[in-house]
């Protein structure tokens, strides 16, 4: 199940300033997870979007996930600016430094997500409402309705 995974769209040729927002997904915490992810332009036009079922995972794994395949997707078109948004104000704040991440399990993500980033030119790590969100929690939904 873990290589269940959807995309539309382009995966290539992305401007250099993208905004991505990223959601993770899990029914039983841990239980059945994925991820979701869409990818805007800066005028807030739909360049691409992915989904990915992850297995039995924890919600946070999912949501760190989220954010590692949208840094490794960014670093690969080679974008300059990226705007990385999500609903989960933890794993915001643990980016940003805010705060520590203190789980065993999450540090190798988040230790891969500060390296990929550090790939990027510039990222900002955006908190947003869960309605602004919305786009990247439906299509890691629609994983897990299809596949579990």
């Amino acid at each position: 199940m873990n290589n269940k995974n959807l995309s539309m769209g382009n995966a290539t040729n992305w401007p250099d300033e993208v905004v991505i927002h990223t959601d993770g997904a899990s029914r039983g915490n841990p239980g059945d997870a994925s991820l979701g992810l869409t990818v805007l332009d800066a005028e807030g036009e739909t360049l691409f979007e992915y989904a990915e079922a992850l297995g039995t995972q924890t919600n946070n794994y999912a949501e760190y996930s989220a954010v590692l395949k949208a840094l490794e997707l960014a670093s690969e078109n080679h974008v300059k600016l990226l705007h990385l948004r999500s609903d989960s104000q933890l794993l915001i704040r643990q980016l940003t430094g805010e705060y520590k991440v203190k789980s065993e399990g999450l540090k190798p993500l988040f230790l891969a997500c500060r390296d990929v980033a550090r790939t990027i030119p510039k990222v900002n790590f955006e908190h947003v409402r869960r309605e602004q969100n919305a786009r990247a929690d439906k299509l890691a939904n629609m994983v897990l309705d299809e596949i579990f």
